[in-house]
């Protein structure tokens, strides 16, 4: 488990990370969002001990990172999957690796081949693509085996079939019982893979929630009722403080309210239903509302212009 205690990171008059709080639980993946300079990097960095904090506590497992004795068998990390030395090959890094930190050899032929990089690990790191330096990252983050993994934008430069192996591989390594933390700008991709989301913006926490709370709380989730009184429905949502908008002659939205308060409202009314469900916001768009006044930089300009 990943714990932060009012963690805090300045730089010079810039701060970076606020008095951030959390607890990164094992057994799911936890999805870690925030517009462009938010502070996630700075976060993961003060967790893996290569920024020292200002202020409050990172510890993995109840120890700081730099106290771990065997760190790679403790926590895997990819921060930049170009963090490589360009004239050795993937499997020579991977070997300094497992020499460095105790383990045995025989464990670089079994993340190799389980990011499917046997054959490309020959070549020298320099000349990889953008997706096999992932993939390489990857096999570096697993090597330790360990029970936390961290990973920062891990399927840049992947193609279709590597973004989904990847969601595969996250989604085992929590199956198993590990603490797995992601930072990605990839809505959709988020919303497919994480169990549970931190947002922040502007260094400070904005939400620390399960993937469908988080949607669920979009104001852009609507309840779809069809039913032959959708005039006298509409009219008691409203006078509920619910927007509505008729669909049809037979069909009401309702935004912004879970499916059961619309359920009751029309028992308690005595309005005969014949439909009620939900059409779910995305996390793209649940995500855009949280964060609408942390962005810091915003493009404003149309494009080609």
């Amino acid at each position: 488990m990943i714990s932060l205690k009012g963690l805090s990171k300045r730089y010079g008059d810039r701060l970076a990370v606020e008095d951030l709080s959390l607890e990164l639980k094992p057994g799911r993946v936890t999805g870690f969002l925030g517009p462009n300079g938010a502070g996630k990097s700075t976060t993961m960095r003060l967790i893996l001990g290569l920024d020292r904090p200002t202020s409050g506590t990172a510890t993995i497992g109840g120890v700081p990172y730099h106290r771990i004795r065997n760190p790679l068998r403790t926590v895997g990390a990819l921060l930049d999957a170009r963090a490589v030395h360009p004239g050795r090959s993937g499997r020579a890094h991977l070997v300094a690796l497992a020499r460095s930190n105790g383990i045995p050899r025989r464990r670089v032929a079994e993340v190799l081949e389980t990011v499917g990089m046997s054959e490309a690990a020959r070549r020298r790191a320099g000349a990889l693509s953008l997706g096999m330096s992932q993939r390489l990252g990857i096999a570096s983050a697993l090597l330790g085996d360990p029970e936390v993994v961290m990973f920062d934008e891990p399927v840049n430069g992947l193609d279709p079939d590597g973004v989904r192996w990847v969601r595969g591989l996250m989604r085992s390594l929590a199956g198993e019982g590990r603490t797995v933390f992601v930072s990605s700008h990839l809505m959709s991709e988020m919303q497919l893979t994480a169990d549970h989301l931190v947002v922040i913006g502007k260094g400070r926490l904005i939400m620390d929630a399960p993937l469908a709370q988080v949607i669920a709380g979009s104001a852009g989730t609507t309840v779809l009722v069809r039913t032959p009184h959708a005039g006298e429905l509409a009219a008691c949502l409203r006078a509920a403080g619910i927007a509505t908008e008729r669909l049809g002659e037979n069909e009401v939205a309702a935004t912004g309210v879970p499916v059961e308060r619309v359920g009751d409202l029309a028992h308690e009314a005595g309005i005969r239903l014949h439909g009620l469900r939900t059409r779910e916001a995305s996390l793209e768009q649940a995500y855009h509302e949280l964060t609408a006044d942390s962005v810091e930089y915003g493009a404003t300009g149309r494009a080609g212009a």
